[in-house]
């Protein structure tokens, strides 16, 4: 979640949370249905009881009259689970009455000690008829007359009916629910791209910044974003000021002692041969080291931009092209993969590392250079890195003397014309990218060089 997309992480808090509240409140509105539904089946059995209180008697001979019309054909239908039933208790003589749906049977009653009666002097329980049935019974007794006869009067009602429509009920309710859960989850994910969308059109602005498509953040953007790329705007500016500025520096240092330094070189010739050419010698060291300097502050300069941008492979075969016109005897080749590879650096930092790497091969090769390009592999390197080889098929170098010709000032071979400043400064500029620079054994038995340098990954 940390690393994942900003919308895939309000996109699945919302669903979650969505989920979870149209979860929660189906049960509610179950549990509240069911109960209420309760509340209203024990009503309807309590009317229906009342309703056969009093539609019975005492007839002259002590026996219990009435005939009880409830209005529901279901208590004169056998086994339907509906039943009255009045019972004579004490003195009272004379047969039961009861519903024509119970036929002959009995409907047992818990002990009077386990299962007193309420305030309302009734008690709920429940049974189960001959059909198998589950009953939900209302029990009372009454005193009929004032002469003490009483019965127990019995209304009991299906609870499958009831079980059946909380159970359709809670159907209906769950695939509502669902439906407008859909519906929410689509219009919440249609909401929260719409409205996130202005950082994903930031996010593109700032790619193609990145990939020197762009130089500032343009577009129109809501007020919660507006003022993060106008200071976005600002540093860019900054830095591109401070860039410019730190060029117009190091042109102005580079002319102020360029003069003085050909001024030495121009008086070396009027000098005695042996203290002319340490002159000479000197200045023209002097000359070289001051433009090295003068570079790594161009580059330090330019690190912290973000435009910085380089495709590799028309650096590499334009100057392939040229060491091959200066040493017809070599075979020069590029093996790049892939073609479009782009690098996060000033196009002059690649030509300059590159351009001494393959002098470097060509003093040393016998008959070929090559120079290969591939992505680093992802756990040599935190961020996306190609890797830059030159390789020559010449003597190459044991492991120690890899690591002298690394050293400032250190040649590979004396009898090779150079300062060896080469391969330092070709150091220094991986170092400025925060790459790096190492010598290895080629695939032909000669010398590897590699660069690694940072690189551009595009984003749509």
């Amino acid at each position: 979640m940390k690393r994942g997309s900003l919308t895939a992480r309000v996109l699945l808090f919302a669903s979650v949370w969505a989920v979870i509240a149209l979860v929660a409140i189906a049960i509610v509105i179950s549990q509240l249905y069911r109960a209420g539904s309760e509340r209203a089946f024990a009503d309807l059995l309590r009317a229906h009881l009342n309703s056969v209180i009093n539609a019975v008697t005492v007839d002259a001979d002590g026996h219990l009259a009435g005939n009880p019309q409830l209005g529901d054909l279901v208590f004169d239908q056998p086994g339907s689970g509906w039943i009255w039933l009045v019972e004579p208790l004490g003195a009272l003589g004379g047969p039961r009455l009861a519903s024509i749906s119970i036929g002959a049977a009995a409907i047992g009653s818990p002990a009077m000690e386990s299962l007193p009666f309420n305030e309302r002097y009734q008690r709920h329980y429940r049974a189960e008829d001959d059909a198998g049935n589950p009953l939900e019974v209302v029990e009372t007794e009454v005193e009929l007359d004032n002469q003490g006869h009483a019965a127990r009067f019995r209304v009991a009602g299906n609870r499958q009916v009831l079980e059946a429509e909380i159970a359709a009920f809670s159907t209906n309710l769950y695939l509502v629910l669902t439906l407008f859960g859909l519906g929410s989850l689509l219009v919440n994910a249609v909401a929260i791209l719409y409205g996130l969308r202005p950082l994903d059109q930031a996010r593109q602005a700032l790619g193609r910044i990145r990939a020197g498509e762009a130089h500032r953040l343009d577009g129109t953007f809501p007020r919660e974003i507006a003022p993060l790329a106008a200071e976005i705007n600002a540093l860019i500016e900054a830095n591109q000021r401070v860039i410019e500025r730190a060029r117009m520096q190091v042109g102005n240092l580079a002319h102020s002692l360029k003069t003085p330094i050909a001024v030495l070189i121009n008086e070396s010739r009027d000098m005695t041969p042996s203290h002319a050419s340490l002159v000479r010698t000197q200045a023209e060291t002097m000359q070289a080291q001051v433009q090295t300097y003068l570079d790594r502050a161009r580059i330090a300069a330019q690190r912290g931009s973000v435009l910085a941008r380089t495709e590799a492979a028309p650096v590499i075969e334009r100057l392939l092209r040229v060491m091959a016109k200066l040493n017809p005897e070599l075979s020069f080749s590029s093996d790049i993969e892939p073609r479009n590879a782009l690098l996060a650096m000033e196009t002059q930092d690649l030509e300059e590392a590159l351009g001494n790497l393959v002098e470097n091969a060509a003093k040393f090769a016998r008959r070929e250079v090559v120079v290969r390009v591939r992505m680093a592999p992802a756990c040599d390197a935190p961020k996306p890195m190609y890797r830059i080889a030159i390789e020559d098929d010449g003597p190459g170098l044991d492991e120690d003397g890899m690591r002298e010709a690394i050293k400032r000032g250190r040649r590979l071979d004396e009898s090779k014309p150079g300062t060896g400043l080469g391969l330092s400064i070709v150091g220094e500029i991986a170092s400025e990218y925060e790459g790096t620079f190492a010598l290895a054994q080629a695939r032909s038995g000669g010398l590897s060089a590699q660069l690694t340098v940072p690189a551009l990954i595009t984003q749509a």
